[in-house]
C-alpha cells in the first residue's frame, strides 16, 4: 500500500540517486586525476573527495524534499531557521571555515607540494622550511633547526611564498 502510493516518488528518487552517484564518481575521478598529476598527498585528495560527497548528499536531500511534496515556502522557513543558527555558530568559528576553504583553494591552485622548501615572507616572522604536509586547516613546515611549525592555510593565501628548493626530501 505504502509503495503503491509513492511509486512515482521512488522512481524519481532512483533517477536522482543514479545521476548524483554518476556526478560523484565523475568529480572524484577528476579530483584524483588532478591530485595525482600535481603529486599531491593521497590524504588531501580523499579530503576534497569527502567535501564533494557531503555537498552532493545535501543537494540530494534538498531534491528529495521536493520530490516528496515539500513546498518551497516550507523549505524556506526551515532553511532560514537553520542558516540563522548556523550563521551565529559559524561566525564564532569563522577562522576554522576560512582555513578549510583555503585548504580547498590550496588543493587546486597551490604550486608547491610536500617536500618543497619554501620561504614565507611574513614581515614579523619570516619562515623557511620544508613542507611536510598540507592538511585541511594548516600546513606543516619543518624548519632548518628541526622545529615543526603549523601555519594556517588562510595565511598561506595572504602571504608571499617563494620556492627555495624543489622536493627537498629527495635532494638530501
Amino acid at each position: 500500500m505504502f509503495s503503491n502510493n509513492y511509486a512515482k516518488e521512488f522512481i524519481y528518487t532512483s533517477i536522482v540517486l543514479v545521476i548524483l552517484l554518476f556526478i560523484r564518481f565523475t568529480l572524484n575521478l577528476a579530483i584524483r586525476k588532478i591530485g595525482r598529476n600535481r603529486g599531491l598527498n593521497e590524504v588531501r585528495i580523499k579530503l576534497i573527495c569527502r567535501y564533494v560527497t557531503v555537498t552532493l548528499v545535501i543537494i540530494a536531500l534538498l531534491i528529495e524534499a521536493f520530490i516528496f511534496g515539500a513546498e518551497f515556502r516550507e523549505l524556506a522557513v526551515v532553511f532560514s531557521s537553520v542558516f540563522a543558527v548556523l550563521g551565529i555558530a559559524l561566525f564564532a568559528i569563522w577562522s576554522i571555515l576560512s582555513n578549510v576553504t583555503s585548504g580547498i583553494i590550496l588543493f587546486f591552485s597551490f604550486p608547491y607540494k610536500a617536500g618543497d622548501k619554501i620561504l614565507i615572507h611574513d614581515k614579523d616572522f619570516p619562515l623557511e622550511g620544508v613542507i611536510e604536509d598540507i592538511r585541511a586547516f594548516q600546513l606543516h613546515l619543518r624548519l632548518d633547526n628541526g622545529d615543526l611549525v603549523t601555519y594556517p592555510n588562510n595565511l598561506m593565501l595572504q602571504k608571499a611564498v617563494t620556492l627555495v628548493q624543489k622536493d627537498a626530501f629527495n635532494e638530501q
